[in-house]
């Protein structure tokens, strides 16, 4: 007897393996999928902005990158004795306004790089809502703790989702036009925007992202996370404790699905071997200096030069 239906996800025609270069994009959720290829040891690059949750704040970023953009002090504010910009999370924010600068600007350079030389790029959003600056009239990525009356809060139109992702898909295009990239919706519960709000917001990119392609004929998926999450893990069992954000369980599960269908099984074995010396390492030995723990600690070190040595990226 089955006591939940399983929502259908068919294999990625181009499958992450050991020899892919990955970067990830987009809200926590896009994190938290990165912290589990980090951990299985793939070739994985995270946000370097940091967080960034609507489809505008992931397109200026890949914008910023492609075109050799270089950030001056009209991209920065001083606000409670920190230096910001409204483009990147405030993770990046800094007390000097010349560190900050070169922060960004390294770091654009670097993302430049990646986007030429990745094979997979995951975006993840996450909210359709934006906050516009009223003085700028742009739509900033990070409010930075800034009064709220000096922003309009706006839903981005299916169409205005539409025109998003299909000028991010050219810029990276632009410099690398054989990458797949694979979209997702993010499954946390933007709740502060309102119950019903936050299920349009979802409901908007979803029809933005099924309205812009066929997935079945492209090298661009869509893997179902907030699907799964709504449907297979339809519980509160499986949610933190804000019941916003999906617990270790939920995330293990949808790991679980996005690894049995857009990570090539050639990488299973490799995957197995990693898991295992991650293990090791974190054991703890009522008896670090035993003769049976330093055998133990002796064959992690060679399933571990094993590994380094076939592939050079790896470190343990």
């Amino acid at each position: 007897m089955n006591f939940r239906t399983q929502v259908p996800i068919p294999k990625s025609k181009f499958p992450i393996d050991y020899t892919s270069k990955i970067m990830s994009l987009g809200s926590c959720f896009a994190v938290n999928m990165a912290q589990k290829l980090d951990y299985f040891k793939f070739q994985n690059s995270c946000n370097p902005f940091s967080i960034l949750f609507h489809p505008i704040a992931i397109e200026k970023l890949v914008d910023f990158a492609v075109s050799g953009k270089q950030l001056t002090e009209s991209d920065i504010f001083f606000y409670n004795e920190r230096w910001h910009c409204f483009d990147v999370h405030s993770d990046l924010s800094s007390s000097s306004k010349e560190e900050l600068l070169a922060s960004l600007n390294a770091i654009l350079i670097a993302t430049k790089l990646q986007l030429q030389h990745v094979s997979h790029i995951i975006i993840t959003y996450g909210t359709s809502w934006v906050y516009r600056n009223i003085e700028s009239n742009c739509v900033v990525a990070n409010c930075h703790k800034v009064p709220q009356k000096l922003f309009q809060k706006e839903l981005l139109s299916v169409e205005e989702i539409e025109e998003s992702i299909v000028k991010t898909l050219k810029l990276i295009h632009v410099v690398n036009p054989s990458c797949t990239i694979i979209f997702t919706v993010s499954p946390v519960r933007h709740i502060k925007d309102g119950f019903v709000e936050n299920q349009w917001s979802k409901a908007n990119i979803i029809s933005a992202l099924h309205g812009t392609f066929d997935f079945r004929l492209s090298t661009i998926n869509y893997f179902p996370s907030y699907e799964i999450m709504m449907d297979e893990l339809r519980d509160y069992r499986f949610y933190t404790e804000d019941m916003l954000h999906p617990n270790p369980v939920a995330i293990d599960y949808i790991w679980k699905r996005f690894k049995e269908t857009i990570i090539s099984e050639t990488a299973f074995a490799t995957m197995d071997e990693v898991s295992t010396i991650q293990k090791s390492l974190s054991h703890k030995p009522f008896n670090p200096k035993s003769e049976s723990h330093l055998k133990f600690e002796s064959k992690v070190r060679e399933k571990i030069t094993k590994l380094e040595s076939e592939y050079s990226f790896m470190k343990f």
